[in-house]
């Protein structure tokens, strides 16, 4: 493992970056746009609410998304944000009881999501062994985000948010890198017999069975389709990597770095793929 103390496997460290579509008013269901493309049946503009959100904006065919068409409902998360709009931004009020501020509150959740998925990386990075040299800085940056979080709408709308995502991202960068760095010192045996994998983007149905993946560098990188079966992705860091139909069946992606449950959602395994435990299988998977 290399993780402090067993950090990451203590949900509690991820537990406000979680779903909680009951304390939400369905922004993702209203916010966003739906494409076609991307796993919906129909597009929908943003600002449109979804024909399947009902009045208590809970969703009237949640357990048949996929058979319904809706891929994309099931692949989606929010890392909290929709809750902590509804609930602390605007204090429990919603958009429609208050029609006149429905723009401003999609707009927030846009933001909030952004804020949101940076604390989902950050957290990880804070619980990464050989970042340790760079837990201080992550610890405040934990702080300085959380504290984005909890701004006024009206201080948030005026957030730098690309300013801030780009210190986010040096840190988690450089949180990467300390951890590529030691895993791939400490397992060549286990990558023996197994070509190196060069520093890439399009891995579009690619084979990759072969290929050494033990640290490997595969940030935005697109696989879908890849095939990733029994793979080791220790240390792999995969943040903002498309995982559409990727094989991950029976692949360990337990010490895999910056893994997102979207990520696992539009992939494809099975009861023998190994994941951190801080996301959740897929009902849908095989078994």
């Amino acid at each position: 493992m290399i993780y402090i103390h067993g950090d990451k496997n203590n949900k509690k460290l991820f537990k406000n970056m979680k779903i909680d579509c009951q304390k939400c008013f369905g922004f993702c269901c209203t916010a966003l746009y739906f494409s076609a493309s991307e796993g919906f049946p129909i597009d929908k503009k943003a600002g449109d609410p979804c024909m399947n959100l009902q009045s208590d904006f809970s969703c009237s065919i949640h357990k048949n998304l996929r058979k319904q068409g809706l891929k994309g409902c099931t692949a989606y998360d929010c890392f909290g944000a929709g809750q902590k709009v509804a609930q602390v931004t605007y204090d429990g009020q919603d958009w429609r009881q208050s029609p006149e501020l429905a723009q401003q509150m999609f707009d927030m959740f846009l933001i909030m999501r952004q804020l949101h998925e940076m604390l989902w990386y950050l957290t990880e990075a804070f619980t990464l062994e050989p970042a340790y040299t760079i837990k201080e800085q992550i610890s405040l940056m934990i702080s300085e985000t959380e504290s984005l979080t909890n701004l006024s709408a009206d201080s948030l709308i005026k957030l730098d948010i690309d300013s801030h995502r780009t210190k986010v991202n040096g840190l988690l960068l450089q949180a990467s890198e300390l951890v590529r760095g030691s895993v791939c010192n400490n397992n060549k045996k286990k990558s023996k017999g197994k070509k190196s994998l060069s520093r890439g983007f399009d891995f579009i149905g690619s084979d990759l069975r072969k290929s050494n993946l033990i640290g490997a560098d595969m940030r935005g990188a697109f696989l879908i389709a890849a095939d990733l079966r029994d793979s080791n992705l220790t240390g792999t860091n995969l943040i903002g990597a498309d995982m559409r139909d990727a094989d991950i069946r029976g692949s360990n992606l337990t010490d895999s770095v910056f893994l997102t449950q979207s990520q696992i959602n539009t992939a494809k395994g099975n009861s023998n793929t190994k994941l951190p435990s801080s996301l959740v299988r897929p009902t849908y998977w095989e078994k």
